[in-house]
């Protein structure tokens, strides 16, 4: 009973204890949420003033900027009506201007008036004085003025039918003088079309050096150097007293060339000695080889000339690049000829293949005459049979200097071929008396222009000086009378090549020290 009662005790003890502990707890919680709400109450009690505070600032702001925006406004708007201001002040001048122009143009319209009616009582005048003119004429002459106009057109009429036949009298008679003459001109001028370049015949080739000290290097010591040059390429080195050049001269044009090349190697290389003599020496000969097939087969293309040719005839063909002929250069002659032959046996009908090759290589003989006994037609025949070549075309070679008996139309026309080709105007070398005579036609030409003082032709007629007044002609005429005397020299005077004209205008003042 006792442990009953005391367990109740407990029981009573610990439920009293918690409902105390309870209110006490929950007294303690209602202080803490007042002071939480006083806290709430002033954070946004302060939150509000700081965004009055922004507020008023932003209003602040704003005026501030409409302000500054009001006075821009208006001072552009000063400025525009300033600008108004002015530009009407102009206008008001310029119609002032206008005006003041208008009531001059009405002035001067007045004056027209007046003067056109004067010219028109004037022009009346002269009409009335003309016809009392004309009733004289026609009262003295018996002749009305169609009758007048009649007798002159007819007196007129005979006066130039007279004069043309005269006319067409002397051009026939002149025509007929110049017929045949102008009949050649026209044809060779035709061939002017593949008119090669012109190169000087010499045996002799100069070789620049670069100082005279290079001579005695050339020389070597006692002349061995030299000698073994000369050894070597067969040709002969002449060293005189012209300053800076050595000459190397051969008869033979491909050992000539071959030994151009090497001195100008010697030369440019500087070790010049026996040994390293052979070596360039040999090098210049396989480069010059190549380069005479390298001629050949152009040859070949630029002739048109088609099928296979023997390589050794290629390489003979090449070599007449260095041959020449009366100044006209061998090669470039067989590729003309080959061309206008071509075009010949076209034209009649003819074998064109033959005609071509045969005229290419008519002059083959030209390159190996100075090795064989003959003449190089004859020479060039057995040597384009040697090497294959169809009777027709061996033919053709040998028959184009009238060697042998031409059978076929292809040999006239390779004969032909070649003399149109060397008589064309500029394919050869001019005579002395024909050079002379165009120096003095040129000097002539530009001493007879005004204010030309002097006159000299120089390089050899390719170019020349002419010396003005400068009283007399400025810069400007000049120009003018260079090209007046180019146009002059292509209509008067025929010449290969082209022709430079220069004027040199200047001014010299001088006095004398006494």
């Amino acid at each position: 009973m006792n442990v009953l009662l005391l367990v109740l005790g407990l029981v009573v003890g610990l439920t009293a204890g918690a409902v105390v502990g309870f209110l006490v707890f929950k007294s303690r919680i209602g202080t803490r949420q007042a002071e939480a709400r006083v806290e709430a109450h002033s954070i946004v009690e302060d939150a509000n003033r700081a965004a009055e505070t922004k507020r008023r600032e932003a209003e602040l702001e704003a005026k501030e900027a409409a302000l500054r925006v009001k006075d821009e406004a208006e001072a552009e708007v000063r400025a525009r009506r300033a600008e108004i201001a002015r530009v009407e002040e102009r206008l008001d001048n310029r119609d002032t201007a206008l005006d003041r122009r208008e009531g001059e143009l009405d002035e001067r319209r007045c004056r027209l008036s007046e003067a056109e009616e004067a010219l028109a009582g004037r022009e009346e005048e002269l009409r009335a004085r003309e016809a009392e003119h004309l009733r004289a004429l026609e009262e003295i002459s018996g002749l009305t003025r169609e009758e007048a106009e009649q007798r002159l057109f007819a007196g007129l009429e005979t006066e130039l039918e007279d004069r043309m036949d005269r006319l067409v009298l002397e051009r026939t008679l002149e025509a007929e003088g110049r017929a045949d003459s102008e009949a050649r001109r026209l044809i060779s001028t035709t061939m002017e079309r593949l008119a090669s370049d012109l190169t000087s015949e010499s045996t002799v080739k100069a070789i620049a050096l670069p100082s005279d000290d290079m001579k005695g290097r050339v020389i070597g010591r006692e002349g061995r150097n030299i000698r073994a040059f000369e050894a070597a390429t067969g040709v002969d080195v002449i060293i005189d007293d012209t300053p800076e050049t050595v000459v190397i001269s051969c008869f033979d044009p491909v050992r000539r060339e071959v030994a151009r090349v090497s001195m100008e190697r010697l030369v440019q290389d500087g070790r010049i000695h026996p040994g390293r003599i052979e070596q360039i020496i040999s090098k210049a000969r396989k480069d010059v080889e190549k380069e005479m097939k390298a001629a050949g087969r152009q040859a070949l293309y630029d002739a048109k000339v088609s099928g296979g040719m023997h390589g050794d005839l290629v390489r003979i063909l090449g070599a007449l690049k260095y041959r020449t002929s009366y100044g006209q250069n061998v090669l470039a002659h067989s590729v003309e000829v080959a061309n206008l032959c071509g075009m010949m046996a076209q034209e009649l009908g003819a074998n064109v293949t033959v005609a071509r090759r045969a005229a290419l290589l008519h002059d083959v003989g030209k390159a190996i005459d100075h090795e064989v006994d003959g003449t190089h037609a004859l020479i060039g025949g057995r040597f384009a049979k040697k090497s294959g070549e169809s009777d027709d075309v061996v033919r053709a070679i040998s028959a184009h200097h009238h060697e042998i008996e031409m059978e076929t139309v292809e040999d006239v026309l390779v004969a032909t071929a070649d003399a149109v080709s060397a008589a064309r105007p500029g394919a050869r070398r001019e005579t002395t008396e024909l050079y002379l005579e165009r120096l003095r036609s040129l000097e002539d030409i530009a001493l007879n222009h005004r204010g030309v003082d002097k006159a000299y032709a120089i390089q050899a007629g390719r170019e020349i000086r002419v010396m003005v007044q400068p009283s007399e002609v400025d810069d400007r005429i000049a120009a003018k009378l260079a090209y007046d005397i180019s146009k002059q020299i292509e209509s008067d005077l025929e010449y290969p090549g082209q022709i430079k004209v220069t004027v040199i205008r200047e001014s010299r003042v001088s006095e004398v020290a006494r």
